[in-house]
């Protein structure tokens, strides 16, 4: 097996992957008062990842996975740790969660959120998961999300970027650890400015689904508000792979900067094609046109190739960074595979050790106990005066200071402002950190109109 091997369901000790294997259905029927579903009663517990390992975001979904092998891997003791060590909680030993050897089971998505229920839902009632992690659409993340409420574990999300996630669409037992469309926003448009100037008119492509649409009411909105106006948003299917026909008629629009509101696959070919089509090398209103793509990696850069010098984006994290929990994460990934992490990566190996954690803390796996400790009491960043800035506050794990807020289970954090390597020094060096925005930046209150609607409602402990 290569080492980007991983069978469906697997346990990893010092490195190793264990055979495959239907596991019991482990769901309990009120056996006692206090059963939870899929309560652990052996040696072991299993955690399901469930990834897009085909479509559009399969890149990603693939460099999910692989970060998940490595946090069981540390979790059961084996290679070198990584965060576990500059984690500023010390509760995880590298001896399992609680005792227990970590497991694992995996699913694919396919980006679509009936297969990424229906897989989820095989993993909990099939394989005994107790908890639930990964994905990279928002869509997908949703439906998990709402599926493993009702059914009773904790959804770790993965890669999610749509502010429904945890605002209209929030759930007592789903926490995200990646931020937000409105905090990309607020991150660009002092950047976009800055560079573009005030005066300027947007023709948005967006795709067409609840990222896509929480992400163009954001960049329009903090684009506007500092005079930007926004000409037209057209919305393309997320299966499209040839954007052609969206990208013709922004040539007569009168628009002097495309917004792609695009991510994965679809980013990298509505980019190729916009470039197709002379976009970089025209001039519109007497300007220079400009190309944004409010959220990129460094796996779609890899992916667009040249097209993506001197685009600017925002990203949750970069591999360059200097801070010792992401040297420790970016040794080990590099070390197991042989090539630098991804955001996906990074914030999906944060969510399997901050699961961990907060059982170790907790000293149960219900999944109440886990929701209290992850929403962590009184804790609060500093240097923001709100009564909202509560919550669990650790450092140590690639992003500075974090704080999953209590209010909403989303993380706050600083965000980067990135854009395409104009001289990359390798085929990993893609992306230049333009800003590291400070979170006081991109806070905003639970009762914002673009999180509004939502209840947070009560932990589900399930059987």
């Amino acid at each position: 097996m290569s080492k980007t091997d991983i069978s469906r369901r697997g346990v990893l000790k010092s490195g190793a992957v264990a055979g495959a294997g239907l596991a019991v259905p482990t769901i309990f029927t009120a056996s006692s008062a206090h059963a939870f579903t899929n309560e652990p009663t052996g040696s072991s517990v299993t955690l399901g990842f469930n990834v897009p390992q085909t479509g559009p975001y399969a890149d990603e979904g693939m460099d999910e996975l692989r970060a998940f092998q490595l946090a069981v891997e540390h979790l059961n003791g084996g290679g070198d740790g990584g965060m576990l060590q500059t984690f500023s909680s010390k509760a995880l030993k590298g001896n399992g969660i609680l005792g227990k050897e970590v497991k694992f089971v995996t699913g694919d998505t396919q980006t679509k959120s009936d297969a990424a229920r229906a897989s989820a839902k095989s993993m909990i009632e099939k394989d005994g998961a107790i908890m639930v992690s990964g994905g990279s659409s928002s869509g997908v993340a949703v439906a998990v999300q709402g599926l493993c409420q009702e059914a009773g574990v904790i959804f770790m999300a993965g890669l999610t970027h749509s502010n429904d996630t945890t605002g209209k669409d929030k759930k007592a037992n789903g926490f995200r650890h990646f931020f937000n469309a409105y905090m990309s926003a607020a991150a660009l448009a002092p950047v976009l400015e800055k560079l573009y100037g005030k005066d300027r008119k947007a023709y948005h492509l967006t795709a067409d689904y609840t990222w896509g649409w929480t992400q163009q009411e954001s960049i329009a909105a903090a684009t506007e508000a500092m005079g930007w106006e926004t000409v037209n948003n057209v919305l393309t299917p997320l299966a499209s792979t040839d954007f052609s026909s969206y990208i013709a008629p922004v040539l007569n629009s009168g628009a002097d900067v495309l917004v792609l509101n695009h991510y994965g696959g679809n980013m990298v070919n509505s980019l190729t094609n916009a470039v197709q089509f002379g976009l970089r090398e025209k001039q519109a209103n007497g300007k220079n046109f400009e190309i944004v793509v409010p959220l990129y990696s460094e796996l779609m850069a890899k992916g667009a190739g040249e097209n993506i010098k001197g685009i600017v984006g925002s990203s949750n994290w970069d591999w360059k960074l200097q801070d010792e929990g992401t040297k420790a994460f970016v040794k080990s990934f590099g070390t197991k595979y042989g090539f630098p992490p991804s955001q996906a990566a990074q914030t999906c190996y944060v969510q399997a050790l901050l699961y961990a954690d907060a059982v170790e803390r907790a000293g149960s796996f219900n999944p109440c106990a886990v929701v209290e400790a992850l929403e962590g009491g009184d804790s609060s960043l500093p240097g923001i005066s709100s009564p909202s800035n509560k919550g669990y506050l650790f450092d140590g794990l690639g992003n500075g200071q974090t704080l999953y807020r209590s209010a909403d289970h989303q993380c706050f954090k600083d965000v980067l402002v990135v854009k395409g390597q104009e001289n990359p020094t390798s085929e990993f060096d893609l992306l230049e950190v333009v800003e590291v925005t400070p979170v006081a930046q991109v806070w905003y209150e639970p009762d914002n109109p673009m999180f509004a609607g939502g209840n947070l409602g009560k932990c589900n402990p399930g059987a």
